[in-house]
């Protein structure tokens, strides 16, 4: 397939990008390359991935050009903002797309406090490009992540995508939800496939530096002390990022059918009579964030300082994911256990950052 991954620069993007590549899929790239975090990582990523421009002199990727990996003549990169109308669709209009996956957006939940302005532009209008970009230029395949903090004031858990998701408790989560909502009205007015991912608290190597396990890591490498929320209270389902990536590109194989047995009287959630659906990928196993600390401790073999904190706006104390039907639908499981996942981000991050361990 020849397949848009916005949010190339990203996480979970690079890793989605090189995993398509790997198998034969052309794969364009988009990142607007913004500077919410170290920019020094996201060119890290884009470099691992053979798309270098004038990285010696600034690093600086020139804006709406198309570049070609020196590692693969497979995969492009563009840098381009979902915002900017005219060349998305221009894009679209070039290249022909089987299928889109977004994962480009404004991350982060405490950021979205100071700057909602960021979410609206990125996750909003930009998300709205590229349904329209998809609508006009026949695109019937798009998967986009959505994320576990949709779920909000919830507290039944695990989270069922069968859940209501109306009470979110930051702008990040109601812009995520937003996406779901805008998604289904195109799948329902245009016959557009698209399946909302849930991403529940992923990590691993070439992982955000504004994430849990980057920030302790630092911290216990410098010798200084962590902030642990909530009293370290809390639960996540962390979730391994390559187990994440396994659960995209299944879903992009396998794009939202109409549910046959729907109806408007007493339907699920999660699906509907137009090609929308809604998964949860998480570990199915949530950890408590001191064991969390504890498995980052092992692998550095030295005690972190701690200093325990209430909780933060737009947290919740728990997330657990019921991955039913991932499992019944895409006959899979994330499964990578805390430990292993936490040991191979500490083996990339000493590497990428040149960190020796001391005592």
């Amino acid at each position: 397939m020849k397949i848009l991954i916005t949010g190339t620069a990203g996480f979970i993007g690079s890793h989605l990008a090189k995993r398509l590549v790997a198998r034969g899929d052309e794969v364009i790239g988009l990142d607007c390359i913004n500077d919410y975090y170290d920019i020094n990582v996201k060119y890290g990523r884009l470099e691992r991935s053979g798309i270098i421009e004038n990285m010696e002199e600034g690093k600086s990727i020139t804006y709406n050009k198309l570049l070609t990996s020196s590692d693969s003549s497979n995969y492009k990169f563009i840098k381009l903002n979902l915002e900017d109308k005219d060349n998305i669709m221009k894009l679209f209009e070039e290249q022909k797309f089987d299928a889109v996956c977004n994962l480009a957006a404004q991350a982060g939940v405490r950021y979205s406090l100071t700057n909602p302005s960021a979410y609206m532009d990125s996750n909003i209008v930009g998300f709205m490009n590229i349904l329209e970009a998809c609508r006009h230029h026949g695109v019937k395949n798009l998967s986009y992540a959505s994320s576990s903090s949709v779920y909000g004031l919830n507290e039944a858990l695990p989270f069922s995508t069968e859940h209501s998701v109306d009470h979110p408790i930051s702008l990040y989560a109601a812009s995520k939800k937003s996406n779901e909502l805008m998604a289904h009205t195109y799948s329902h007015l245009f016959d557009i496939s698209t399946t909302g991912l849930r991403f529940f608290t992923v990590y691993g190597p070439w992982g955000r530096p504004d994430m849990a396990l980057f920030l302790f890591v630092k911290a216990a490498l410098e010798g200084k002390k962590i902030d642990v929320f909530n009293n370290g209270n809390m639960l996540r389902d962390f979730t391994y990022v390559d187990d994440i990536i396994e659960g995209v590109v299944r879903v992009i194989d396998n794009p939202a059918q109409k549910d046959a047995l729907w109806d408007g009287k007493n339907g699920r959630v999660s699906t509907s009579s137009a090609p929308y659906k809604i998964y949860n990928i998480g570990n199915n196993n949530p950890v408590k964030l001191m064991d969390f600390i504890t498995a980052i401790e092992n692998k550095l073999g030295k005690k972190i300082e701690k200093n325990m904190m209430p909780i933060q706006a737009g947290d919740v104390p728990a997330t657990y994911a019921d991955v039913t039907d991932l499992v019944e639908d895409l006959d899979y499981k994330p499964e990578t256990p805390i430990q292993e996942g936490i040991d191979n981000f500490v083996d990339w991050y000493l590497e990428f950052f040149e960190v020796a361990v001391t005592a």
